[in-house]
């Protein structure tokens, strides 16, 4: 019953799935979505609110930028019952062809940071769990919305452009740029979770001309409400086929 010294949160406080923003507006949109929501705690980047779905005790932890900050709030959600973790993040785009406003649904990361690799090694893979990733996959085909799944890139350096590696991750398919995939997705096999990732881009390195910043924002907060449509829907999943005992992944 501890209280855990980032997220603030103990144990009960939780619900065993967890949506997991970086970003602490995004957080309160989510909770917006859910039933009998509350503010449980406020501290720092992590803005933690539980509510239900379907009759579910369900959270949303907003976890800041970069690995450092989601590892403590992944690490510290797991230790007070958390069992389902799901990244609504941002990304960019990395394949020319990818418009800007699209969704990624996360299979896998390079692990181009570093917080992961306190935890495994670096060939062990960043793969996410399966079963929530046909969930995010099933949920998106359901409401109608087209997206691009596969291979991000998790990097630290925002700023830094490597040319040479850009190219390297276009011509391997690699389909978004993002902070904080890897170690959500390592701390899953770690940790013995399950995690996924849904992703809304909101700019492509490729494209010439640049949009606008205006142009940009407007074209990813679409995007950003499509990603917590399909959350919610998979979580909505992923709770139907726990509740039925559903063994087989297909």
């Amino acid at each position: 019953m501890e209280i855990q010294k980032h997220i603030r949160c103990k144990f009960g406080d939780v619900g065993e799935y967890v949506f997991i923003p970086g970003d602490e507006a995004r957080a309160e949109k989510i909770a917006e979505r859910l039933e009998n929501v509350v503010l449980i705690a406020r501290n720092r980047a992590y803005h933690v609110y539980t509510g239900t779905l379907n009759g579910v005790k369900v959270s949303v932890c907003s976890t800041g930028i970069g690995g450092p900050s989601a590892s403590i709030a992944i690490e510290e959600l797991i230790k007070v019952g958390a069992k389902t973790l799901i990244r609504v993040g941002s990304a960019g785009s990395r394949q020319p062809d990818m418009p800007i406003g699209s969704l990624v649904i996360a299979t896998a990361a390079y692990r181009g940071e570093g917080t992961s690799h306190a935890y495994a090694p670096a060939p062990f893979p960043a793969v996410a769990d399966l079963r929530v990733t046909l969930a995010l996959m099933r949920a998106a085909k359901y409401l109608g919305y087209d997206f691009y799944h596969g291979v991000v890139y998790t990097r630290d350096a925002y700023y830094v452009q490597d040319q040479n590696l850009n190219e390297f991750l276009r011509e391997c398919g690699v389909v978004a740029a993002e902070q904080e995939c890897a170690i959500t997705f390592i701390l899953g096999s770690v940790k013995h979770v399950r995690t996924g990732a849904i992703l809304a881009t909101d700019s492509n390195i490729w494209l010439k001309p640049q949009p606008s910043l205006e142009e940009k924002e407007k074209l990813f907060r679409v995007a950003e409400k499509r990603a917590i449509d399909v959350t919610i829907k998979a979580v909505e999943i992923l709770i139907e086929e726990d509740r039925s005992g559903k063994k087989d992944i297909l």
